[in-house]
């Protein structure tokens, strides 16, 4: 899927490839030290190549798992990754974790991958989709109340960082 940002870029959206593996980790890397959103910071990461691929592998091959990247100009500025349960009784339902290099901050990068998801939730049978967010992220808050997203619930101290405790608001969408 491609789709033309408002400074004038193309995005690329797609499942990622075990050939994405070492672009994502340094890419991931790079996001890591730009927001304190994320559920990990500067040199938290902590996945090898080997591992990389292996779950880039085994989400390709699942039909409750998703791993896309956004790129532009063949780099790496997005990825999302969605997984639902393996048991019968939670197999349609999983969370989503996101990240947008900051470059690409306002132009609606985030909501195109969301998006993208909701569409292939729909074609695998998932029917419900979850996220956590920190509780002061209201930028993201809004993205996702803006796509359907509801709050339904507060984790707290979801977040530690720096002797401070956050709390999440867990959201999610119905797909019916």
């Amino acid at each position: 899927m491609e789709i033309k940002l408002k400074n004038g870029d193309v995005l690329v959206l797609s499942k990622a490839t075990e050939d994405d593996a070492k672009a994502l980790i340094d890419y991931v890397n790079k996001v890591a030290g730009q927001s304190d959103y994320l559920t990990f910071g500067e040199g938290e990461f902590g996945i090898t190549e080997e591992k990389e691929k292996n779950m880039i592998k085994e989400s390709n091959k699942s039909s409750n798992k998703l791993f896309v990247v956004g790129k532009v100009k063949g780099e790496i500025i997005a990825n999302l990754s969605f997984a639902a349960g393996y048991r019968e009784r939670i197999k349609h339902t999983g969370e989503f974790g996101i990240s947008v290099d900051k470059k690409y901050w306002g132009m609606q990068v985030g909501k195109y991958l969301i998006v993208y998801m909701i569409q292939w939730a729909k074609q695998n049978d998932i029917r419900k989709i979850n996220l956590r967010v920190r509780e002061d992220n209201k930028r993201a808050i809004k993205l996702y109340e803006k796509i359907g997203f509801v709050k339904e619930g507060v984790i707290t101290r979801d977040f530690y960082m720096e002797g401070s405790f956050y709390s999440s608001i867990a959201m999610g969408i119905a797909i019916d």
